[in-house]
């Protein structure tokens, strides 16, 4: 059964005041494709809005208190074992009970712990899990937080670092000059709209500045608007085939501490990524377009590499579509950042 798409506002993370339509952003739920709709409105950007939102971003706020259940959950991040060598944050934001709530999540991060097992070699205990499942920590920001915090303490020569995250991704104006398309990316997390959302800038602050030499991180982000997700000062074109520079108009160094940060997104800063049941054999199975993609590019190249990963990632989602299946939200523009060191280059 088809629905026509439901239209809605956004809220303000701080205050919950509705955001206007004619802003930056719209919110579409489509009960059939698992992912809200985020319809860009490129810098026709609601003057009201940007102030509305900046003045909460600027002011002073005193933090929710945290319940003793949040507190004992953190306290149990933060005892996280820093295990040496390999090591994976894995998150899924499922936002239940949400009209924005997404089906294939879970499915997703389940799939990517088991691939990093048996094709990476990664130990169970090194992998820590965020999601909405009893057996594990829920993704809010403070968890998310604390959890990216602890996937790069102490690194140090040899360590092969992993974020993957799977849920929904927004852009909000930039105040910094340090976007060259003037808007942050964001990760949503579960409890974004009462606590914020999660922007590039704090993600390479927190993961991708603190990386030592001898130090790779790879990032998988499965969202919307995730194609600079981690601030990267270089962007691979798989359209293209070239290199492009991505470094702030303001100046800011956005590199790691000589190790090697390299990001896989689903789309294109100004693209939507999809949830599908394309790839499935039963066609009932809701997954990230992206991460489905990403697994079964190994499968297929004994000796993969970053171009024949984004090849075979590519050549997938086409014949997905031309299999006539229901995935036009879906973009094929995977992006591949790599942030390299001045020494290495």
């Amino acid at each position: 059964m088809s629905s026509s798409p439901v239209t809605q506002s956004i809220c303000c993370p701080k205050c919950q005041e509705p955001v206007a339509v004619d802003g930056d952003v719209q919110i579409q739920s489509k009960p059939e494709s698992g992912k809200f709709v985020s319809v860009n409105k490129g810098l026709h950007v609601c003057i009201g809005n940007m102030l509305h939102r900046h003045t909460h971003s600027s002011s002073s706020t005193i933090p929710n208190s945290l319940s003793s259940h949040e507190k004992s959950t953190l306290d149990t991040i933060r005892k996280w074992e820093t295990i040496k060598g390999k090591r994976a944050l894995l998150c899924a934001v499922t936002y239940d009970k949400q009209k924005y709530q997404l089906k294939g999540t879970n499915y997703d991060v389940i799939k990517m712990h088991e691939f990093l097992m048996t094709q990476f070699k990664f130990p169970s205990a090194s992998i820590h899990i965020l999601a909405e499942m009893d057996s594990h920590p829920h993704p809010t920001k403070r968890n998310i937080q604390e959890a990216l915090r602890w996937l790069v303490k102490d690194n140090q020569h040899g360590d092969s670092l992993v974020f993957y995250f799977s849920g929904h991704g927004l852009r909000q104006p930039d105040f910094f000059d340090d976007e060259n398309d003037g808007f942050d990316e964001t990760i949503c997390p579960l409890d974004f709209r009462t606590e914020g959302m999660i922007i590039d800038n704090e993600i390479n602050d927190t993961i991708v500045r603190p990386l030592k030499k001898g130090v790779k991180l790879h990032a998988m982000i499965d969202a919307c608007h995730s194609g600079t997700i981690l601030d990267l000062p270089h962007v691979y074109s798989t359209k293209e085939h070239c290199w492009s520079e991505n470094k702030p108009p303001s100046g800011a160094y956005k590199g790691t501490n000589g190790g090697l940060a390299i990001s896989i997104s689903a789309c294109e800063d100004n693209q939507l990524a999809a949830d599908t049941s394309a790839f499935s054999e039963s066609g009932k199975q809701m997954e990230g377009a992206m991460t489905h993609t990403f697994r079964k590019a190994f499968s297929e190249n004994s000796k993969a590499t970053y171009a024949n990963v984004l090849s075979s990632m590519h050549d997938n989602i086409l014949a997905a579509k031309k299999k006539n299946f229901s995935i036009s939200r879906l973009f094929h523009r995977e992006r591949l950042q790599v942030r390299f060191d001045y020494s290495f280059v």
